[in-house]
């Protein structure tokens, strides 16, 4: 039995088009789908999916960065393995491709959790990662127009991916870049375990919106702690978004259980996600019907 959910951020707006994205998390599902047929773990495929999601340049992750308020691009990420409870987390990294596969560095190569600023692009150097030679080509600036861009003071844009492989073991990975106007050295919730990504034997999440209040309410964690007390994954993950709702926050989150229930609420306009379920079936949506 296997299963995945992911997205692309939680900004959308009703206004834009959707379908280039629609159609490439379609496509990042059926190529893990095969990987998780294929026996591959429940990590190695979340960091391949983000990875997918990093490098379309569709979302305001990897290449579709957009520059800080100092004009730099600073970009975040974090991975959890479920059955382990091991983490990895690079934050504020400055010129390499693809901050989720950093993260999975730090958790590998370190005895760290989470590597900052300049330390992370030391390290990722070190580890032979792949640069950036020439961020103004590189970088998309994706989600103009959504709720990513200015004049909103507290904006959003972020990927992830959660799921159970056939030995039950479930996983997470987010990954954001650095949203229009953002201040230097700002550090949301994707990067912080227990605030946008969690997994542990109960459930995996990964989250997108408003980062701050994700961090104060420990929205991934929460989730997981709240299904192995009982609630549903669906009543879980709700309870936390209605929690960040009542703070002033908006976003969304994506989460997965042991069971492979698959659960994706928001308070925003619309929530780009995918997802696969344990009978095979696949899905993609952008917006509540």
């Amino acid at each position: 039995m296997t299963a995945l959910i992911l997205h692309g951020g939680a900004g959308a707006r009703r206004e834009r088009n959707y379908d280039t994205e629609v159609v490439h998390m379609r496509e990042v599902v059926e190529a893990m789908k095969v990987r998780l047929d294929a026996g591959d773990s429940a990590l190695d495929v979340a960091v391949a999916a983000v990875v997918m999601l990093e490098d379309s340049g569709l979302y305001v992750a990897g290449k579709g960065a957009s520059p800080n308020l100092a004009g730099a691009y600073e970009l975040d990420a974090s991975i959890m393995d479920g059955s382990t409870k091991r983490a990895g987390a690079v934050a504020a990294l400055q010129g390499f491709r693809n901050p989720v596969v950093a993260a999975r560095a730090v958790m590998d190569r370190t005895p760290h959790v989470m590597l900052v600023g300049d330390g992370a692009a030391l390290f990722a150097h070190d580890q032979g990662l792949e640069p950036i030679a020439d961020e103004a080509a590189w970088f998309t600036g994706a989600g103009k127009g959504e709720d990513n861009h200015p004049p909103g003071a507290l904006s959003h844009g972020t990927v992830g991916a959660c799921v159970l492989d056939s030995q039950g073991r479930l996983a997470a990975a987010t990954s954001t870049a650095g949203v229009f106007g953002k201040m230097p050295g700002r550090v949301g919730d994707t990067p912080i375990p227990a605030a946008g990504t969690w997994a542990d034997a109960n459930a995996a999440t990964s989250c997108t919106g408003q980062g701050e209040y994700f961090i104060r309410v420990a929205a991934s964690a929460q989730v997981a702690w709240r299904v192995a007390a009982g609630q549903s994954l669906a009543e879980a993950t709700q309870a936390v978004i209605d929690e960040i709702g009542a703070l002033g926050g908006d976003g969304g989150m994506i989460a997965l259980d042991a069971a492979g229930n698959i659960a994706a609420p928001f308070n925003s306009q619309g929530m780009k996600h995918a997802w696969l379920t344990t009978a095979g079936e696949i899905g993609v949506q952008v917006f509540r019907d």
